[in-house]
């Protein structure tokens, strides 16, 4: 099993008005991440809105976020469709750019079957020679991942990790029994990250962690030295970044808080809307209390 664990940011993509990828912002912000001291980076998951990139875009985020990395973490690029075809394109074209893993993510229009859903996967997976980590959210997918499938796909050999956002961390100790080390678990923003380490997580997946590294891998740094007293407290601090960004969409919010750092990324991509004034107020203020 490949070595991934520890926090990996969802990086965001920042996009000109013109539509094009603002690729010396992404690799400047990828490098001061490293140099924080994440552990993996993962570009085109939710925060990096997939779902508003067209294949070029896509591609773009990916290559530049590898040539950026380069090699000193792990980088695991996001695929997403509706298609089956169109995934395995993708997925095959980031191998070849140079990322190490892959985070598979199924958009649905119609509602799928069980075996549609796992047959989505699994073909992904075949399609590769790195690993895949799957990923669940069901908030905004139409055709979940069940039980069922999240086994039955753990024994694929390069389908090594979950990444599950579902609010619901007794969910996460359900795959952990099923699957046992056959399948690492990363949580997500939904999840208390101290919580899930404490029960077997690896790490964690998550927007937030762009723009607080340095307190994410001290939480992870904490958690893995099961000094969980600490850990706790600084879960707590942190968890008010949680709190803040539920309330506004999420992509607006790590955007918002990379512009007050000083990194021009832009608004989130139309139809989204930035934050309002007040708004940003609010995660700029945030941002100074944690610090």
């Amino acid at each position: 099993m490949s070595d991934f664990h520890g926090v990996f940011p969802y990086l965001v993509s920042p996009v000109s008005a013109n539509g094009q990828i603002k690729s010396d912002v992404l690799s400047k912000l990828c490098g001061d991440l490293i140099a924080a001291g994440v552990h993996g980076l993962t570009p085109l998951g939710s925060t990096g809105e997939f779902a508003y990139l067209d294949r070029d875009q896509r591609a773009e985020i990916v290559r530049v976020t590898v040539d950026a990395a380069k090699k000193r973490v792990p980088v695991v690029a996001g695929v997403a469709s509706t298609s089956t075809d169109d995934a395995v394109m993708q997925a095959k074209a980031y191998q070849q750019f140079g990322a190490d893993g892959i985070l598979a993510i199924l958009e649905a229009y119609f509602p799928l079957k069980d075996a549609q859903v796992e047959s989505y996967f699994r073909a992904i997976a075949d399609a590769v020679d790195i690993p895949v980590v799957i990923y669940t959210n069901p908030n905004f997918q139409r055709s979940d991942l069940t039980l069922d499938v999240i086994a039955r796909l753990a024994e694929h050999r390069r389908i090594q990790f979950i990444k599950d956002a579902s609010n619901n961390t007794g969910r996460l100790l359900s795959i952990a029994n099923r699957c046992g080390d056959k399948l690492k678990i990363f949580a997500a923003s939904a999840h208390i990250p101290a919580a899930v380490m404490m029960i077997g997580g690896v790490g964690w997946m998550a927007g937030p962690a762009c723009i607080v590294p340095r307190e994410s891998v001290k939480l992870y740094d904490l958690c893995r030295a099961k000094r969980w007293d600490e850990a706790m407290a600084l879960q707590r601090k942190l968890w008010r970044v949680n709190e803040v960004f539920a309330r506004f969409n999420l992509a607006a919010c790590i955007k918002a808080g990379l512009e007050i750092q000083g990194y021009r990324v832009g608004d989130p991509i139309a139809p989204q809307a930035a934050l309002n004034p007040d708004e940003r107020q609010i995660i700029e203020t945030l941002l100074r209390d944690i610090a």
